[in-house]
């Protein structure tokens, strides 16, 4: 996945995490591994102008998803499958964010994320315009965002473990150059 993150808010994010999540969104509903996507993060004012200009809604609002190829799921059976391709851009508003966070008593990482993988299944033709729809994308969104929190601490669990035994090798003398290290 080729996720590019472009920084305008004037706020600090942890863009590394959102590159995470929206990488792990993207490999759980399939999309090829040479999708490319691009994040940019704005302030409140452009957002508003974003969310008038494409939405006419007044005010800003903490995502818009602006896809950019047509995906069309199925097709015949005799055709290649799907290569990669641009998927679109996420927008998002960490000042709103924020805001957000601190209503529903939740860190804004947490709040980036979930909006990062609401984005992400908007670009991929998910919208929650009707209740059923809006069901299933609030489940998907949910499913996804627990798995990757299940998937990170997995991932420093791991990561914790092979640093100990790196530690323990290390003060053994074994995986250094000792000749009797391979040796039982």
């Amino acid at each position: 996945m080729s996720i590019e993150v472009s920084n305008e808010s004037g706020i600090d994010v942890p863009e590394e995490m959102l590159i995470d999540v929206a990488t792990f969104a993207l490999g759980r509903m399939d999309v090829h591994p040479a999708a490319e996507l691009s994040m940019v993060l704005v302030d409140n004012e452009t957002m508003a102008e974003l969310h008038m200009r494409w939405m006419d809604l007044p005010g800003p609002t903490d995502v818009m998803s602006f896809p950019m190829d047509e995906l069309s799921p199925g097709g015949r059976p005799d055709t290649p499958g799907p290569g990669p391709s641009m998927l679109g851009d996420i927008v998002l508003c960490p000042e709103f964010a924020a805001e957000q966070a601190a209503t529903a008593r939740h860190s804004t990482d947490h709040e980036l994320s979930v909006l990062t993988v609401h984005g992400v299944l908007h670009l991929l033709g998910f919208d929650h315009a009707e209740p059923e729809e809006e069901k299933a994308m609030f489940g998907l969104q949910g499913q996804i965002i627990e798995d990757w929190y299940d998937d990170r601490r997995a991932r420093a669990r791991a990561a914790r473990m092979a640093e100990k035994d790196a530690k323990l090798l290390h003060s053994t003398g074994f995986g250094e150059n000792n000749p009797d290290a391979g040796e039982s």
